[in-house]
């Protein structure tokens, strides 16, 4: 039995060291790139419309890669774009429209009814859908990135490791005060 609290209490150790890190990772990679964070010079992005289901649900996180060349994207791909609001968009490319060196692309989301209004020119592309989505991890991410977000994914772990420490201390020294039984030893003749 204490073998396996002993491989319990590990793991848990580990977890919550792990747990920290990541959240540190996660909140200076997004302060860092200034927005979504970064792995492997791929993108998170957070769906944060409906356009896009079943494909992605709202609030999950997309892993888009950066494209090298906007104009080798071909019909059915999934791009990142900018539109001219400023906003980035993630829809289905449907048609691929050349026009002499020029290559523009009509999207549509998967789960609207018409094709986007305006024609993407490949110089907005952003990135490309690496087919990686993680449901519902848009809203956690978009929470870490503000201020008490902030605070909370730094402290908390920290937190929880440190009351976990004190309380494996205090475990530790009640087993060194119990008054121990001297082993009876036996005498063979």
């Amino acid at each position: 039995m204490k073998k396996i609290m002993k491989v319990l209490s590990n793991a848990l150790t580990l977890l919550l060291y792990l747990l920290l890190i990541t959240m540190i990772f996660i909140v200076i990679s997004s302060k860092a790139s200034g927005g979504e964070p970064q792995i492997f010079g791929n993108q998170l992005k957070t769906v944060l419309s409906g356009s896009m289901e079943p494909t992605f649900k709202t609030g999950s996180i997309i892993v888009v890669k950066p494209v090298e060349d906007p104009s080798a994207l071909k019909k059915e791909d999934i791009i990142t774009f900018m539109e001219e609001e400023g906003q980035l968009v993630t829809h289905r490319i449907t048609d691929v429209i050349k026009s002499g060196e020029n290559t523009l692309y009509k999207t549509k989301g998967d789960n609207n009814e018409e094709a986007d209004s305006t024609l993407v020119m490949a110089q907005n592309v952003v990135g490309e859908y690496t087919g990686f989505t993680f449901p519902l991890v848009g809203y956690f991410i978009d929470f870490a990135k503000s201020k008490n977000g902030t605070s909370l994914m730094l402290i908390l772990p920290g937190l929880l490791l440190l009351s976990y420490s004190v309380i494996t201390i205090y475990r530790a020294l009640k087993e060194i005060d119990k008054p121990r039984t001297p082993k009876k030893i036996e005498k063979t003749a």
